[in-house]
């Protein structure tokens, strides 16, 4: 910006210079003088001033040369500024691909509206890797470029977009765009190129849930029904709310997950009982079984098995450890 100021300056006090030069050289009035002057700076062209003496000659000469000298340095600036810009967006852009390609059971946001803001938020509040795909670069540069988040600039419901946010190695994707359409196809792409990722997708009514359960959504959320649920028990349970505000209000130290037991869980074969969780500070509320059994809630006695789901709800950070102790990450 310093850049630009100086030259618009620059190109002010010359244009000056030699609006004063002609009139007092061509004796010519202000206004045809500015307009010699304006034509002789740009080097679009010339018509030589009336009654011009030797001076008034020498004066042009040197005002061209200043005038080519002044334009030709400023188009360089203002053109290297264009390019440097360009340049450096280039090199970031494939600077953050890099990154993106070495992602890994990260997360994917399609659509960068008022509910994927909050998903992000959400996400980059819990430490959780995730990339983010927008057709308004704008909003991308404003927003993603501000909180160093990754994003790119495309069309979600294009595979070669959603293969570039690493769909093959995500471990889920909310597809939050404006329109149900964009959303189905959204599902239909990604768990055509991912069979195992989770997707969560939002619908605009009912309709459309089940179309999108139909086109590999693995949870549809509809925002005006949800709403209504949680307004409707808040008037038959006021106290609940407490409880609620608790799990999901920002800034807070709890979380409440869904903890998938793989096959290296060292926590395969214990009871409830024989584990340390609840010292840990992470309580077991329910346990669903890879054939469906549902244990609400489970007894200590209950046996941990590889693909069990452990619904666990406790502070952030031993939720995110018991997650890489149930998938036999090391935790050291």
């Amino acid at each position: 910006m310093k850049r630009f100021v100086s030259l618009a300056i620059l190109l002010t006090l010359l244009a000056s210079f030699g609006t004063i030069g002609f009139h007092l050289t061509s004796e010519t009035d202000w206004l045809d003088s500015l307009y010699q002057a304006i034509i002789t700076l740009t080097t679009v062209g010339s018509r030589e001033p009336p009654k011009l003496d030797s001076d008034g000659k020498i004066f042009v000469m040197v005002y061209l040369i200043l005038g080519l000298g002044v334009f030709s340095y400023s188009a360089f600036q203002i053109g290297s500024v264009v390019v440097n810009a360009e340049l450096r967006g280039m090199f970031e852009r494939r600077k953050m691909q890099k990154h993106i390609d070495q992602l890994k059971d990260h997360y994917i946001v399609c659509g960068l509206g008022r509910m994927g803001d909050t998903i992000c938020e959400y996400l980059q509040q819990r430490g959780k890797p995730f990339v983010v795909i927008d057709n308004n670069e704008s909003r991308l540069n404003e927003i993603c470029g501000g909180d160093g988040w990754n994003y790119i600039h495309g069309d979600a419901t294009d595979d070669s977009i959603l293969k570039s946010a690493g769909i093959d190695r995500a471990k889920s994707l909310a597809s939050v765009l404006p329109t149900d359409a964009d959303n189905v196809y959204v599902i239909l792409s990604a768990r055509l190129l991912n069979q195992n990722v989770q997707i969560v997708a939002r619908a605009g009514n009912e309709k459309a849930v089940e179309k999108m359960e139909r086109a590999g959504a693995s949870r549809v959320i509809s925002p005006f029904s949800t709403g209504a649920v949680k307004i409707a028990r808040f008037m038959l349970n006021p106290s609940i709310e407490d409880f609620l505000e608790v799990a999901d209000n920002r800034g807070t130290d709890w979380e409440l997950a869904d903890v998938q037991i793989s096959e290296k869980s060292t926590l395969i074969g214990k009871q409830l009982m024989e584990t340390d969780l609840r010292d840990r500070g992470v309580m077991v509320i329910g346990i669903r079984r890879v054939d469906g059994e549902r244990l609400m809630p489970p007894p200590g006695t209950a046996i941990i098995k590889a693909g069990d789901s452990l619904f666990a709800f406790g502070s952030t950070n031993a939720v995110n450890a018991m997650i890489s102790e149930s998938s036999g990450e090391n935790t050291d």
